[in-house]
């Protein structure tokens, strides 16, 4: 066999269809559009999210407050689950590898929720203060993970 004998299978290149081309093409006069309607019309271009006149969901559902667009979203973990884990030092990408957190989002932030009684050495994106002053107490240390991601330490 060679590369000059390769042909596609039979049947599956058809010929582009050529609409308005007159009654023989199959879809000549209205080329495949139909008789009426805006639709029929040269154009015509449909709004995102238009319903022919009909309210548009986005304006019937009704809205509340204010949503920040440029809002970061951070993977949250306990340090009382950090209590539960085996091992003494804690990196985003080692809590992902483990299950601990299923998604790093925009960062991990650790919160206080629970106790800790060794000491462990904790890299994250955020901590709460109550954390913070939880592992410290334990004997461990926070390392505050580099701005590329999540942003400043709050």
């Amino acid at each position: 066999m060679n590369l000059s004998e390769l042909h596609p299978a039979p049947g599956s290149r058809r010929p582009r269809k050529r609409r308005g081309r007159g009654p023989g093409s199959g879809l000549g006069v209205t080329a495949g559009r139909g008789e009426k309607g805006q639709k029929s019309r040269s154009g015509y271009s449909r709004k995102r999210g238009f319903e022919g006149g009909q309210m548009p969901l986005i304006r019937r559902v009704p809205k509340r407050g204010f949503h920040n667009r440029n809002r970061k979203e951070f993977a949250v973990l306990n340090v009382s689950r950090l209590e539960e884990l085996d091992g003494a030092e804690f990196t985003p990408e080692s809590l992902l590898a483990s299950g601990a957190v299923s998604a790093l989002r925009d960062g991990l932030k650790i919160l206080g929720n629970g106790e800790i009684s060794r000491a462990v050495t904790v890299t994250a994106h955020k901590f709460s203060a109550t954390a913070r002053e939880k592992i410290e107490r334990a004997g461990g240390s926070v390392v505050v993970a580099g701005a590329g991601k999540a942003g400043a330490q709050s």
